[in-house]
């Protein structure tokens, strides 16, 4: 039987989410694999992958909420944004920042904010990525994309010594937002040139740090047989969502993907269906032209 469900990967660092997904391809033996949101080469920890028929689920658990504990260090930026890059520009702090100037600032970034994605990232322009742009040392005009920040907070002191200051933070935000660039505004909102030197991604929707595994691990499983003890079911990826039981008759239209009525208490546009089995049948959406009913989004029990 083709392995399927969500393995909570810890990816280490120095690997990218793609080597990641050829890893899990070899490991589990199929080539329908898939992640959930991208983590920089430099950047640790949470990347749920898909497997199998859990990929249905790969644009809805890249749309959730992530959480990442990092560091910045203010004083001097560099091209990448993070500890990997060369400095571009230094200025040391001179004057004496205290904690509540940090916190005002951190707390100056809850909610939407606009962010211009740095040159080395993946976002496309003009049909090449940024960072081959910036591997050539061509720099060209970036979009700016809203993101919202959940809660930002302090997560230590504020060290200053050597003309630069150092914090640790925590962040949950919206997906598409670059945690390298709040760091790097983090120190202009406090009149310095910053980069993030720390990251580590702790959560990724409904999967925590708790919850991951590592490749070694993975392959310990494996060599044991036991494999299929690293998958959750896709429904986990799910279990936040807002959610409708079906009887028989229902369950039988819904895996015809038919259009249904819906029931007068669900107010939300988007939602799982399941049987009375406890099975995900599919992810349903109101009817846009068809007052009182809804419509399959994504079928995700196979017949």
């Amino acid at each position: 039987m083709n392995p399927e469900g969500i393995v909570p990967l810890w990816k280490k660092r120095g690997k990218t989410s793609f080597d990641c997904v050829r890893d899990m391809q070899r490991l589990y033996g199929t080539k329908k694999v898939g992640h959930t949101g991208t983590l920089d080469p430099d950047v640790e920890g949470v990347l749920p992958i898909c497997i199998g028929r859990a990929t249905k689920l790969v644009e809805y658990m890249t749309a959730e909420s992530k959480e990442y504990e990092g560091e910045a260090t203010i004083g001097f930026s560099t091209t990448t944004e993070d500890s990997s890059g060369e400095k571009v520009e230094q200025k040391d702090v001179s004057e004496t920042l205290i904690e509540t100037d940090v916190d005002e600032v951190l707390e100056r970034l809850n909610g939407r904010i606009e962010q211009t994605p740095p040159m080395y990232s993946a976002v496309k322009v003009k049909g090449k990525r940024l960072y081959e742009y910036a591997r050539q040392g061509i720099e060209v005009e970036r979009p700016f994309r809203e993101v919202t920040i959940y809660k930002l907070e302090r997560t230590s002191p504020v060290v200053q010594r050597d003309g630069l200051v150092t914090f640790r933070f925590r962040v949950k935000c919206s997906k598409g937002t670059y945690v390298r660039t709040l760091a790097v505004t983090m120190g202009e909102l406090l009149g310095y040139p910053a980069h993030m030197s720390d990251l580590v991604r702790t959560a990724s929707g409904a999967f925590t740090s708790d919850q991951c595994l590592t490749e070694e691990q993975l392959a310990e499983l494996k060599e044991q047989n036991r494999l299929e003890e690293s998958l959750y079911p896709f429904e986990h990826a799910l279990k936040d969502w807002p959610k409708l039981t079906v009887d028989k008759e229902i369950e039988a239209k819904v895996m015809n993907g038919a259009v249904i009525p819906l029931p007068k208490t669900m107010d939300e546009s988007r939602f799982t269906l399941y049987n009375q089995q406890g099975e995900c049948l599919a992810i349903y959406k109101k009817h846009p032209n068809k007052e009182g009913m809804m419509k399959p989004e994504k079928m995700l029990k196979i017949l």
